[in-house]
């Protein structure tokens, strides 16, 4: 007698993209069957198809964002009045990490010379005209900052405007410098302060060197960090990627000759670091083009601290369609999102966000406070396709499990907020398994500028499920 086994399948063809797709299925109809078993003509009555649903639609509203956390070490420098995106300014104030221990040997508060406050700048990370001179004015900070700290805040009562201990002016330009500077990766503002700070430091230090092992106690006991604000100018913003101060001090010796002899050295001593507070208080003014464009109705991100996007997110009638046209043994596939976006004209070439955060708004403020990742349940992320110009959220199959388990959906579960973010990744390289890529922080985008017009008219979502029908 001869074996038999048979995999039949149903094609239907729907308006809402239903289509039969067997070749998933063949795994499971690779089953072994002989003349003693019926195994093989229950498969073969069994009905197999693959649902593709992206009938939904969505619309969404502009909404302020207000204040942010800036949750980053970088630090914006400058104002600029963007046509098309409208006026932001930024000023900083900031703690330091102190270093645990600094250099004793042959040295005294008198051998210390002086200090300087110095940003450090990826050449090239600014915004705006390059050779635009800006003013900056340095405070000592006599308060501690409050955490957490969000952008709006104000540093009014928190220093005294009457005491500036450092100012300078500067710009992004090449013009009229003649050492290698043109041509390094990294360019620097040098601001000098006060020997007397600096000689301050060092004296706390030698007093009690205990101090300088804990941030908590170098602030609250020593020094509670400086506000860097705009004097005059504007035409540019600066995004500075690291901040430092630097003291300079000197030894001096008589060589076996007789010679006096004296020795220069710096050490960097004090540094902005994830364990201190630090924070961009941001203006941002918009643009009439952008409120016009709002007025009408349409879909506006802007940052930093701009406007978010609101959308109710149709989970409920993505969970009816399933549960009305599901088989007796039906598995969701996927679920997926395309959001395109399109730049918006500006004189500065101000571009989208890089990424976006695509979030439940009763979950937002609880994320940003916490310092959490997306889950793919609360919360995903998307980069900028600058490609094809859209974000597109891919995982959100556990989303929509997670509403396919519940009782009752309710609105929380369904309202969400499109807000640009930055994301820090780490690489990680294994022998066997190659490069991957960790998200580590997921943080309010606060680098520069950005906008984008959201265009929920051309948004795709596509909901992929299997049925399954077994005949006996």
């Amino acid at each position: 007698m001869r074996a038999f086994c048979q995999f039949k399948t149903k094609m239907n063809f729907r308006s809402n993209f239903v289509v039969a797709a067997a070749a998933c299925f063949i795994a499971h109809a690779a089953v072994s069957c002989d003349d003693s078993s019926n195994i093989g003509a229950s498969i073969a009555e069994d009905e197999l198809e693959i649902v593709i649903d992206s009938t939904f639609t969505i619309t969404g509203r502009t909404v302020a964002n207000g204040a942010v956390q800036s949750r980053t070490l970088t630090q914006l420098l400058g104002r600029i009045d963007a046509e098309g995106y409208g006026r932001l300014s930024s000023e900083v104030v900031t703690q330091f990490m102190p270093s645990a221990a600094l250099d004793t040997q042959g040295i005294s508060v008198k051998t210390i010379d002086s200090l300087s406050l110095v940003f450090n700048i990826v050449d090239g990370n600014y915004v705006g005209d390059s050779i635009a001179p800006l003013g900056i004015e340095v405070y000592r900070l006599n308060r501690r900052l409050p955490s957490p700290i969000y952008s709006d805040f104000d540093p009014t009562g928190y220093y005294d405007p009457s005491k500036c201990i450092g100012r300078t002016v500067y710009n992004m330009s090449n013009i009229g410098v003649t050492d290698t500077l043109p041509y390094a990766a990294a360019r620097s503002i040098r601001v000098s302060l006060p020997q007397e700070l600096a000689q301050e430091l060092y004296r706390a230090y030698i007093r009690n060197p205990k101090i300088y092992s804990s941030p908590n106690d170098f602030i609250n006991q020593v020094f509670q960090g400086l506000y860097i604000r705009n004097s005059f100018g504007s035409g540019r913003l600066t995004n500075v990627s690291q901040t430092i101060m630097q003291m300079f001090y000197h030894t001096r010796y008589v060589t076996d000759m007789g010679r006096d002899t004296t020795i220069n050295y710096v050490g960097n001593y004090f540094a902005v670091t994830p364990e201190i507070v630090t924070n961009n208080n941001i203006k941002y003014q918009i643009s009439p083009d952008i409120q016009l464009a709002i007025d009408r109705g349409e879909n506006i991100v802007v940052a930093p601290a701009g406007y978010n996007v609101e959308f109710t997110f149709p989970g409920r009638e993505i969970v009816n369609s399933y549960n009305s046209k599901k088989g007796q043994l039906s598995v969701v596939n996927t679920l997926s999102l395309i959001l395109p976006a399109d730049t918006l004209r500006s004189n500065l070439g101000i571009s989208a966000p890089p990424y976006m955060l695509l979030i439940k708004k009763s979950k937002m403020k609880e994320f940003f406070s916490n310092n959490q990742l997306p889950d793919n349940i609360n919360s995903f992320y998307a980069n900028y396709d600058s490609t094809h110009g859209r974000y597109y959220f891919a995982g959100m199959r556990e989303y929509i499990l997670d509403l396919l388990s519940k009782d009752e959906i309710k609105d929380e579960d369904v309202d969400f907020v499109l807000t640009p973010v930055n994301v820090t990744t780490e690489s990680n390289n294994d022998y066997y398994y190659g490069s991957t890529s960790t998200v580590t922080e997921v943080a309010p985008y606060v680098s520069g500028p950005a906008m984008a017009k959201i265009l929920f008219d051309k948004a795709k979502i596509r909901f992929v499920y299997s049925n399954q029908s077994i005949n006996n």
